[in-house]
C-alpha cells in the first residue's frame, strides 16, 4: 500500500515542500530510503522503528520503501521522523488514507516515542500557509513558534502516540490564542539612554541621521571618548519594527535554532556585537549545514565591530557583499544557500594603534605603525560606510554640565517621523530607508538643482571620490532634508553630507598612507 505525508526542508531561510512516500509490498523484509539523503535522514528509519516499538505498534515484516520527494534535493536534519512514521503507519492501514492529507509534519522521534524541538518551524509553517495546507504538526516546544505565522491552526504535540491519537480523531488540542501585538512592542529599557552620555554632540547628530536613513556609521577617535557607549545606545533609536520584520527576523533566527520557546517572535530589533577574534565562517555563516552568520542575525538591526582595525582582513572584506546585496550566498557542493543580511553597520576604532594620533603630544606610534593599522581597513570598504565622525576626549564641562541631554526617546521620535516620510515616498518601490536607493533611485529621488550640482561637482574633483562615495554623499544628503521636511535637497544638506566623508579622507589620506 502506497501513502504521502507532507514535510518541509530548508534552503538558507526559505522551506521546500517535501513529500514523504512510503510504500509497503510483500517481499523480503527490509527497509530502504531514497531521496538524496544524509546521515542524520537516513539514520531517522532506527529511530522510527524503536518509537513504534515503544508505543506499543508492531508493523508486519514487510518490504518497505521510503522515499523523500523531489528526489534532487538534498534532506538534512532529523525533522523528518515524524512524516516518516506516519507515512509508514498510514501505508500499513493502521491510519486512515484521508487523516494526514493537507497536514505539513516535522519533528524529531525519541526511542520512547517522544516528540523534541527542532529549527526552522516558523518558515515552515509559512510555508504551509502560502500552500494552502490545512494544518501544520510539530513537537509541542515548537507550537507557539510555529503560531507566530498567524494563517495557519499548528498542532503541537509531546508525543508519536500523541500524534496517532490526533489522526483518528480520539485527541484535539486545546485551542489556545497568541497575542502577537504585546510580542511587537517596542522595548528600550535594555537599551542605555543618551540622557546618560554628556558631550558628543557632533557625534550624536551624525548618529541620529544614520539610523534615520540607516546608513552605516564609522566613529574614529582616542579610547574613551564614548564611541562604544554610543553604539550601545543606537538600538534605543531605530524605528519601532512593522509585523513583517519581526517574522523576517524571527525565521533566521528559528533556522539558527537561537528562536526563545517562551517568546518565539523577536520584537527588539537586533543588536549584534561580534568579538574581533571571531572568524570568517561565524559572520558570514556557513558550516558543513549552513546556518545564518553574524550579518545574517543582525537582519533589520545593528551589526557593531568594536576595534574596527582588530578584526582581520578576510572577515572585514566578508562584509563587502552583504553591505551593497543586503544578502549573502554561501555556497557548498550541493548548490547555493541565501540568508538575509540587510544590517546597518556600527564600527568603532582608534586611529592608532595607540589610539591618539593625531594628537602627536601623546601618540607613540611610528609613521610606520599608523600606516599598518589603517591600511588593515580597504578603501573600498569604506567607500560603503556613508557617515564617518571623529570623537574627541570629553570635557569636564560637559561631565558637570547641569542641563539635561537629550534622551533616546525625544530622539526616536524625531527618527520615526523620517522613517515614516521615508516610508510614504518608497510605498510603490522597493525600497524602504534612503541607504536603499541605486543608481535608478538616486536619479529619481536625489535630484540637485544647479547650485548643488556645481557644489557636488567641485566635491567630486577636490575629494577625487569615487561614484559610490558620490552616491552614498546624496543618500546622506537625501536623509538630512527629510530630518527638516524638505523636498529638495538643498545645498547645507550636501555640505553636512560631505562633512560625512572627509572624515575618512583625514586619516587615510596619502599623507598618513
Amino acid at each position: 500500500m502506497f501513502a504521502s505525508i507532507q514535510s518541509a526542508a530548508l534552503t538558507g531561510v526559505t522551506g521546500s515542500l517535501i513529500h514523504v512516500e512510503a510504500d509497503v509490498s510483500p517481499g523480503l523484509p527490509s527497509m530502504t530510503m531514497v531521496g538524496y539523503l544524509t546521515s542524520q535522514v537516513k539514520e531517522a528509519q532506527e529511530r522510527v522503528r524503536s518509537a513504534l516499538r515503544n508505543t506499543g505498534i508492531r508493523l508486519e515484516p514487510r518490504r518497505i520503501t521510503l522515499n523523500l520527494s523531489p528526489a534532487d534535493l538534498r534532506k538534512e536534519g532529523t525533522a523528518f521522523d515524524l512524516p516518516i512514521a506516519l507515512a509508514l503507519l498510514t501505508a500499513y492501514g493502521l491510519l486512515p488514507p484521508e487523516a494526514g492529507q493537507g497536514i505539513l509534519a516535522l519533528g524529531e522521534l525519541s526511542l520512547n516515542g517522544e516528540l523534541k524541538p527542532v529549527s526552522g518551524v516558523l518558515p515552515v509553517a509559512v510555508l504551509a500557509a502560502k500552500r494552502g495546507l490545512r494544518a501544520c504538526m510539530v513537537p509541542e516546544e515548537n507550537r507557539k513558534e510555529g503560531e507566530m505565522a498567524g494563517e495557519i491552526p499548528v498542532i503541537g504535540v509531546e508525543s508519536l502516540s500523541q500524534a496517532i491519537a490526533y489522526l483518528k480523531g480520539e485527541w484535539k488540542p486545546a485551542d489556545m490564542q497568541e497575542n502577537l501585538c504585546g510580542l511587537t512592542q517596542y522595548r528600550s529599557a535594555a537599551c542605555p539612554d543618551f540622557a546618560n552620555l554628556h558631550g558628543q554632540e557632533s557625534v550624536k547628530r551624525a548618529a541620529e541621521v544614520a539610523v534615520s536613513g540607516f546608513h552605516n556609521f564609522l566613529m574614529i577617535g582616542p579610547p574613551g571618548s564614548g564611541k562604544s557607549a554610543i553604539a550601545r545606545c543606537i538600538p534605543g533609536i531605530l524605528p519601532r519594527m512593522t509585523m513583517e520584520e519581526s517574522l523576517e527576523i524571527s525565521a533566521v533566527y528559528s533556522v539558527a535554532g537561537l528562536l526563545s520557546a517562551k517568546r518565539p517572535l523577536i520584537g527588539d530589533r537586533p543588536f549584534r556585537a561580534p568579538h574581533h577574534t571571531i572568524s570568517p565562517q561565524a559572520l558570514a555563516g556557513g558550516g558543513r549545514v549552513p546556518k545564518p552568520g553574524e550579518v545574517s542575525l543582525a537582519h533589520r538591526g545593528v551589526l557593531f565591530l568594536d576595534e574596527l582595525p582588530e578584526f582581520g582582513r578576510s572577515v572585514l572584506e566578508i562584509l563587502r557583499q552583504p553591505m551593497e546585496d543586503r544578502k549573502i550566498q554561501i555556497s557548498r557542493t550541493e548548490g547555493k544557500m541565501e540568508f538575509p543580511a540587510d544590517f546597518m553597520l556600527v564600527a568603532a576604532m582608534n586611529a592608532c594603534r595607540c589610539g591618539y594620533y593625531p594628537d602627536l603630544g601623546r601618540c607613540t606610534c611610528t609613521i610606520g605603525d599608523i600606516r599598518r593599522y589603517l591600511g588593515k581597513i580597504s578603501q573600498p570598504l569604506l567607500d560603503r560606510i556613508e557617515i564617518c565622525v571623529e570623537t574627541s576626549m570629553v570635557r569636564y564641562e560637559d561631565l558637570e554640565n547641569a542641563d539635561r541631554e537629550e534622551s533616546t526617546a525625544e530622539i526616536r521620535k524625531r527618527v520615526e517621523q523620517v522613517r515614516l516620510i521615508q516610508s510614504e515616498r518608497y510605498q510603490e518601490s522597493p525600497y524602504r530607508f534612503n541607504s536603499d536607493l541605486d543608481v535608478e533611485g538616486i536619479r529619481r529621488y536625489c535630484e540637485l538643482g544647479s547650485a548643488e550640482k556645481e557644489m557636488m561637482e567641485a566635491v567630486y574633483r577636490r575629494m577625487r571620490l569615487s561614484a559610490r562615495a558620490y552616491h552614498r554623499i546624496l543618500k546622506v544628503a537625501r536623509t538630512i532634508a527629510d530630518m527638516e521636511g524638505e523636498k529638495r535637497i538643498l545645498c547645507r544638506h550636501l555640505s553636512e553630507a560631505v562633512c560625512y566623508r572627509s572624515v575618512d579622507r583625514k586619516y587615510w589620506s596619502q599623507e598618513v598612507l
